[in-house]
């Protein structure tokens, strides 16, 4: 039984036979490999296919680290990147930064971005702390993170030399050809490989992701087991109007053939934030070609109520909305009474805050309902390493099965080479020299 719940009762959508037939196809060729993108389909079956064998590698070289490391630098960009910073942020204290003890490494990351200030602030801030790193590229080459990588190597080198360094840099990379694996040969790192199938936006339940977040001090197995039980509860044996992937890719599908082209996923719990990001990543890369798809955007509530809730509320209505929302808090924390009672808020003593959150919570639901944006509700039982599990396994199956029915190969991304081509061309990298000439002109 799934720890999620999805509620499509205020979305507006009365599920069809046609629609369900349209999502069984879909979700069939997932599991049948005949639709487009069909060499990245790695991630269907990957949570099950995860053995004991595989997480005890992974929780080994993980302690390693720790033994080793106050900071773990994880370098990567993209899902290299945003999965493990999802689950991390989601999992963690949100003031462990003000304590003074830490009980796991912390884990900070690089590459994901060309800035200076960042990359130097990263460096100083680490300099009074036992350090390793975490490298994970498929070729070596993607250039953010590839200059991080090459400046932290330098780094560690200095502090430690070159063959302690090599104790504290795990390359996940491909398993027989690129730079970043060639290198790590040649050095001597230890390593993880990116199964050839999975794309980076669907690789968190890889060693891209596990290996971080077992540094970090998350249940692996405890996530893992959670993507598995969502596995199943979705997949190709499974009545597809019982399977809630396929829901959800039918409603948002109804809602875009309605003119609702912007999806805004919201939560109530800011731990929840980076889950959007990498949310946003998976549908946006997933559905955002040959001119269609829904753009994902994300909101945390209420603090986004006080700057994008007039927006929401009143302006275009081009929204739809999907709330997760988390049944249990972690902690108690009342309302206290207040005997001159200045703020009005008497009225909630002995109230939980978690209570009034959730009050909150269906308030804004009726009110932007009546403000014409219809709704989706994701529940998830709390925040732990098995919902999430769960969650990332369904929004990664209900991208499947969405894009197809949009008609799109939600496996690629031929638009993110674009930039690139620019990029080189304006540094002058060999081999642009025309291109070079023709977009110097024109700037």
């Amino acid at each position: 039984m799934s720890l999620i719940k999805l509620d499509i009762a205020k979305s507006g959508v009365n599920i069809t036979e046609a629609m369900l037939a349209e999502a069984k196809a879909a979700n069939t060729l997932l599991h049948t490999g005949e639709g487009a993108g069909n060499d990245f389909l790695g991630w269907v079956n990957l949570p099950s296919s995860i053995d004991a064998e595989q997480i005890a590698a992974i929780e080994a070289q993980a302690a390693k680290l720790r033994e080793k490391a106050e900071v773990v630098i994880c370098i990567g960009i993209g899902g290299s990147y945003l999965g493990a910073k999802a689950v991390i942020e989601a999992m963690s204290n949100s003031f462990e930064f003000l304590k003074k003890q830490h009980e796991n490494p912390t884990v900070v990351f690089a590459g994901q971005n060309i800035s200076e200030d960042y990359t130097r602030e990263l460096l100083e801030a680490t300099k009074d702390y036992s350090v390793a790193a975490i490298v994970i590229s498929k070729s070596g080459t993607t250039t953010e993170p590839a200059i991080a990588f090459r400046l932290i190597k330098a780094e560690l080198e200095q502090r430690y030399g070159k063959a302690e360094a090599a104790e504290r840099i795990v390359a996940i990379t491909d398993k027989a050809r690129g730079a970043l694996k060639t290198l790590a040969t040649n050095e001597g790192y230890p390593t993880f490989v990116i199964p050839d199938d999975v794309g980076g936006r669907f690789s968190v339940l890889t060693p891209v992701g596990l290996l971080p977040l077992a540094v970090a001090g998350v249940d692996i197995k405890a996530l893992v087991a959670g993507a598995q039980a969502m596995e199943k509860e979705c997949g190709a044996d499974v009545a597809i109007e019982q399977n809630l992937a396929a829901q959800y890719a039918i409603v948002r599908n109804e809602f875009y053939k309605a003119g609702k082209k912007i999806e805004i996923l919201g939560s109530y719990e800011p731990k929840l934030l980076y889950v959007a990001e990498w949310w946003k990543q998976l549908y946006g890369e997933s559905e955002g070609k040959d001119g269609l798809g829904i753009f994902p955007a994300s909101v945390t509530l209420t603090a986004d109520l006080h700057s994008m809730g007039q927006y929401i509320q009143e302006g275009e209505r081009t929204l739809f909305e999907t709330i997760i929302s988390v049944a249990n808090a972690k902690y108690d924390v009342k309302v206290e009474s207040d005997e001159a009672n200045l703020d009005g808020l008497n009225f909630l003593t002995g109230k939980r805050l978690s209570e009034i959150n959730k009050m909150a919570e269906l308030g804004v639901q009726l009110a932007h309902l009546d403000g014409g944006v219809p709704q989706m509700r994701i529940e998830i039982p709390a925040i732990n390493e098995a919902a999430l599990g769960e969650l990332i396994y369904f929004f990664e199956k209900a991208c499947g099965i969405s894009g197809y029915i949009l008609g799109v190969n939600p496996f690629n991304q031929p638009g993110v080479e674009a930039y690139k081509k620019n990029m080189f061309a304006l540094l002058d990298k060999p081999g642009y020299e025309e291109e070079s000439k023709a977009i110097k002109a024109r700037l």
